[in-house]
């Protein structure tokens, strides 16, 4: 029986593994962090590497991690429909569709409400083929 949990491209785990491990400053804890942030709050969700990133993806596209020399964004491309309580968002505020938060370093990480935006992105994704 094969086991349950986060699906992967083992290819795209290996590259997002690297991008981790070749980041010898703050930005790979950080995106290792966000990363299991991500696998933990949704257990089905696909790991994939797009546009030279990790995505992450479950029923269509959930969220994104870019590395940059000054920040690590965590992109929700849904993330202008996400209800944002906690005001994580602080970038792309004008956008459409998306909505980011950029990490600096030493910026704090409110665990719990990132994995409630991706929560919460999970759940957009499943009813977005569902009609009203």
């Amino acid at each position: 029986m094969k086991a349950t949990g986060p699906k992967s491209d083992s290819a795209a785990s290996r590259l997002i593994t690297k991008q981790i491990s070749e980041l010898d400053d703050w930005r790979g804890v950080l995106l290792a962090r966000l990363r299991r942030l991500v696998l933990a709050a949704a257990p089905h969700i696909t790991e994939e590497w797009k546009w030279g990133t990790a995505v992450w993806t479950q029923n269509g596209l959930v969220c994104a991690a870019g590395v940059f020399k000054d920040h690590v964004k965590l992109n929700f491309f849904k993330g202008a429909s996400l209800d944002d309580p906690k005001g994580l968002f602080n970038s792309g505020l004008e956008a459409k569709a998306t909505r980011a938060i950029d990490f600096s370093e030493g910026s704090k990480v409110n665990e719990a409400a990132v994995k409630d935006l991706v929560r919460a992105a999970v759940t957009l994704n499943a009813g977005a083929g569902k009609r009203k």
